[in-house]
């Protein structure tokens, strides 16, 4: 292999790390927010507005800075994969910096079982910027559940393949590529 091939492997293998990291922290806050509130599921915690979305941030992540939008915690422009501009940010939202570095901005946004959608910035505002790389979409489900975008979670493999197709690699489409790193064991084959 030769030498940028390697270092190619090891930034993939280190964004998904970092992804895996921020997923694991949001299940186990999920997690303990519905055991805090002895609730069956997220909507009966409280979990039912972008206000509760706040409350729930700040009280189970280690915060470093609330931004009034996006364009405070998050770069001031991405890619997708193709080089081309990527376009989804809603800069009228809450985002949070968190203490691991990643920047986070969720939105309440129900679609059938999924409450949340999370824009995820592995290691905020540093680049390279590009969605299905540093940026990712997860989605959180009344069950507790984090998947790509559906209607309900789990998701199949199969489900997610074809979000991936439609959408990771879509330009200004959200989610697909958590997905296929969900698929794939926890690695970016893409």
């Amino acid at each position: 292999m030769t030498v940028p091939t390697l270092m190619q492997n090891h930034q993939r293998k280190t964004y998904v790390t970092q992804l895996h990291k921020v997923y694991n922290e949001l299940s186990q806050a999920l997690l303990l927010y519905q055991s805090d509130k002895n609730a069956v599921n997220l909507k009966e915690a409280g979990l039912a507005s972008n206000t509760a979305l706040g409350t729930f941030i700040t009280n189970y992540f280690r915060v470093v800075q609330t931004c009034d939008s996006t364009n405070d915690c998050f770069a001031d422009a991405y890619k997708d994969m193709n080089g081309a501009d990527y376009s989804v940010m809603q800069a009228n939202l809450k985002s949070y910096l968190l203490a691991n570095g990643a920047s986070i901005r969720p939105n309440y946004a129900v679609e059938g079982d999924k409450l949340v959608n999370v824009m995820v910035d592995i290691n905020g505002k540093k680049g390279p910027n590009i969605h299905g790389r540093d940026l990712f979409f997860v989605f959180i489900y009344n069950n507790g559940l984090i998947d790509d975008r559906a209607p309900s979670a789990p998701m199949t493999e199969d489900a997610r393949e074809t979000s991936y197709k439609n959408r990771c690699l879509a330009q200004s489409a959200v989610g697909g590529c958590f997905g296929k790193i969900l698929n794939d064991n926890w690695e970016m084959t893409y």
